[in-house]
């Protein structure tokens, strides 16, 4: 087994900016792994937020034994980026073995193409409503939020897009009060999520709360270990390949959600169509589908993910699976 890893940038078509900050790239490791003369490649983005970059990502796939199989690699690396990337190679090198798509190979329905979010970042209410307006033939609109100024912002994406649906990220920037307080507001205004509205390790605030606006956990989710926690504080989850560590342990997280009476939201964090291939597979009869990393960039791989009005499809075998 030969596995690479190299760094990789994409610039952003815009800035893109949340609660945290603003990016103008996508800085992404790649992993391919050849045995036999066939290659599996796959793609993970590193996150501040869990304490990754991609020195340490790629120190810990750098530090993997010679050889492993995948059901191995989930006690090798623990759930995140690195794992991540590791993992969606070995299944896209199993596939081109089988002569099999994932799909197939995962015991999955064929995939069809899936609506997905597009996402504003974070600015002023104008130049929100700007790009709302821009973007108000989409069917979804993901607005990042988190701040003390909010409503002038979502006041100004519903004027600028009032056909859409929307669905707000607070990105761990309100506290429970806050959102108590707009909730009769973002229904006024016809938003149907919220996504993680307090920080993680505050969320025991949620339990109980009347949730009239529906709540999807985000950063309090990685893996099945992190789920029962979860129960009465949220009603949706958000499962991200980069949180769980890669296909294998997504698809096993999304069954264990549904089993628990959750539903699901399938997102990313910004990078190119090689990070998303495997997620449209995990997005297949997902609530809310928030895949929209390669609409944010300028540039992409060779052989990109088809985004149309039915929305994002499947990948083709040149990219992946």
């Amino acid at each position: 087994m030969d596995l690479i890893v190299s760094a990789d940038v994409f610039r952003l078509a815009q800035a893109f900016t949340i609660s945290r900050g603003s990016r103008t790239e996508a800085r992404v490791l790649t992993v391919s792994i050849t045995e036999d003369g066939l290659m599996g490649w796959g793609e993970c983005v590193p996150y501040a937020r869990y304490g990754e970059t991609l020195e340490s990502v790629a120190a810990e796939i750098e530090g993997l034994p010679a050889a492993f199989t995948r059901e191995e690699l989930q006690g090798l690396l623990p759930a995140g980026a690195a794992r991540n990337a590791v993992d969606c190679a070995m299944w896209d090198l199993e596939a081109k073995r089988a002569g099999k798509p994932v799909w197939q190979l995962a015991g999955l329905a064929a995939p069809g193409p899936v609506i997905t979010a597009y996402t504003l970042s974070l600015d002023s209410p104008e130049a929100m409503r700007a790009s709302a307006a821009q973007n108000a033939h989409r069917p979804l609109l993901k607005i990042k939020l988190g701040t003390p100024d909010d409503m002038p912002r979502l006041e100004a994406v519903r004027a600028g897009a009032p056909g859409a649906k929307i669905i707000v990220d607070a990105n761990e920037g309100w506290s429970a009060e806050v959102y108590a307080d707009l909730a009769p507001h973002l229904l006024r205004l016809g938003v149907t999520m919220v996504e993680q509205p307090v920080p993680a390790g505050e969320d025991g605030v949620l339990a109980g709360l009347d949730r009239p606006v529906p709540l999807c956990a985000d950063e309090s989710v990685h893996d099945r270990a992190t789920l029962p926690a979860l129960a009465g504080k949220y009603d949706l989850i958000n499962v991200k390949l980069d949180k769980t560590g890669g296909l294998t342990e997504a698809l096993a997280l999304k069954a264990a959600a549904e089993a628990a009476g959750f539903g699901i939201m399938v997102g990313c964090m910004v990078g190119s169509s090689l990070a998303m291939a495997p997620a449209v597979l995990l997005a297949q009869g997902a609530a809310v589908v928030d895949l929209d990393g390669p609409l944010l960039l300028a540039e992409d791989r060779a052989t990109p993910l088809v985004y149309d009005a039915e929305g994002v499809h499947p990948p083709q075998s040149a990219l992946w699976g």
